[in-house]
């Protein structure tokens, strides 16, 4: 299977390293749910959509499409990146889709997700926002997208299909408008995934301007998230999405401003020094696919945190859809038992797998026993010709045979039937598997 789902794992640290970056302010206690919202528009590619609206919204809140990673969804980004929570402060609506084609990767590729109106994803992401605003007092001026590797690439898709709807969008770990567009109906890309695609910021901004041929109105703006080391989706895709950022708003290359916002992190803007730049860069050196992503510093940058939530809420123009249960998806360590603990008094790991010809993502969910752990060690016996390539949120000796991974430190310490993951890319095939748990 060519859709890589490694776009993904990265996706799933970089939830839980969120986790650990300090949001600005302490969101008040809610009763709001997730809700699943049906038949609410045009949806070709049978996309699912689930709603949060915050016990208080505000009297014209903010609407934020929320994209998720390959394999993810849209229920795992609201658990993973605090992004629900900032909306309880603020009073904004979260639309969170979730991909239910095998990748669970977004359509990036097609010609008909890269042209306006022309099919696939982006008309349905444009009905649940559509359907949203028929409903509540949304602000207009406020309509922004988020999105995290492949939802990230989606995001750079959204603004560029949607110039005259969105006012700006955030993109965690992703690629330019166009980087990943193939002709023979594969959604993975390599070329772009390994950044050997450079072009110049002219033709990349052609390649926004003519998904929608004669629009001479304003465009979103974008801030720009990426690690240094990133071997999924190449560090060089960053440069190339300020290259095109910078040329749709007609902007110099030049950072007009520059800082460090937090540890390993430096910040650029182009196009003003204010908060709200045309462009703005976020770089992390020495960090891969995952990164330390600061939920309230996307929100910051698309205006989300300026309005107060009244009490009580608006009533929406129709009766709001009913809650149902979240369907599964990976997601970031819960802070209590999900499920009884191993009798053991150790720990227990079980592997699902993502394969395709000649490679594989193995995703481990560990589990504490009733002793909890203050660290763990996982084992593997790979068959003969896999081997490792690369590991999230976990260390890994060796690469081929017996592999042993151990917690790194932000994940090694769990409570009594507390769950948390990782997962590596191999070569070959993993297929088989089973993977044995050792506390400590």
């Amino acid at each position: 299977m060519k859709a890589r789902s490694t776009l993904l794992a990265g996706a799933l640290a970089t939830a839980l390293m969120t986790a650990a970056v300090a949001v600005t302010a302490v969101a008040p206690a809610s009763a709001a749910t997730l809700t699943q919202v049906t038949n609410f528009g045009n949806n070709p590619t049978n996309l699912q959509m689930h709603l949060y609206v915050p016990d208080r919204v505000a009297a014209r809140p903010g609407l934020l499409l929320a994209l998720h990673y390959c394999t993810g969804s849209g229920p795992a980004v609201h658990t993973g990146f605090q992004l629900s929570s900032l909306a309880d402060r603020y009073g904004y609506i979260v639309i969170y889709p979730s991909v239910t084609r095998s990748s669970k990767c977004w359509d990036v590729s097609s010609p008909q997700a890269l042209r306006r109106d022309g099919g696939s994803d982006p008309i349905g992401l444009k009905s649940m926002i559509d359907h949203v605003r028929q409903r509540y007092p949304v602000d207009p001026s406020r309509i922004v997208a988020a999105g995290f590797s492949s939802g990230a690439m989606m995001t750079n898709v959204m603004l560029g299909l949607y110039p005259d709807l969105f006012s700006a969008g955030m993109s965690s770990s992703g690629v330019p408008f166009g980087c990943f567009a193939t002709t023979n109906g594969s959604e993975w890309n390599s070329e772009c995934s390994g950044g050997r695609i450079v072009r110049t910021p002219q033709q990349w901004g052609d390649a926004v301007r003519n998904a929608y041929p004669g629009y001479t109105g304003a465009r979103p703006r974008i801030q720009i998230w990426h690690g240094t080391t990133d071997t999924t989706l190449s560090y060089v895709n960053f440069g190339e999405q300020i290259k095109q950022w910078t040329n749709v708003h007609g902007v110099s290359q030049t950072p007009a401003y520059t800082d460090s916002p937090q540890t390993s992190a430096t910040r650029t803007r182009y196009g003003g020094t204010g908060g709200m730049a045309p462009v703005e860069a976020i770089s992390f050196q020495g960090y891969g696919h995952s990164i330390p992503f600061d939920a309230a510093q996307a929100v910051r940058f698309l205006g989300l945190d300026n309005a107060t939530p009244t009490t009580p809420p608006p009533n929406p123009t129709t009766p709001p859809p009913s809650p149902t249960t979240p369907p599964p998806g990976p997601t970031t360590p819960p802070p209590g038992p999900t499920t009884p603990p191993p009798g053991n008094g150790g720990c227990t790991a079980t592997v699902s797998l993502n394969s395709w010809t000649g490679g594989f993502v193995a995703t481990i969910r560990v589990t504490a026993g009733t002793n909890g752990t203050n660290g763990w060690n996982v084992a593997m016996t790979l068959p003969g010709g896999a081997s490792v390539t690369n590991t999230w949120n976990a260390t890994a000796s060796g690469n081929t045979g017996t592999v042993r991974f151990t917690n790194v430190n932000y994940n090694g310490r769990l409570t009594p039937g507390q769950v948390t993951e990782f997962g590596f890319q191999g070569n070959g095939s993993a297929t088989g598997t089973t993977p044995t748990c050792t506390a400590s």
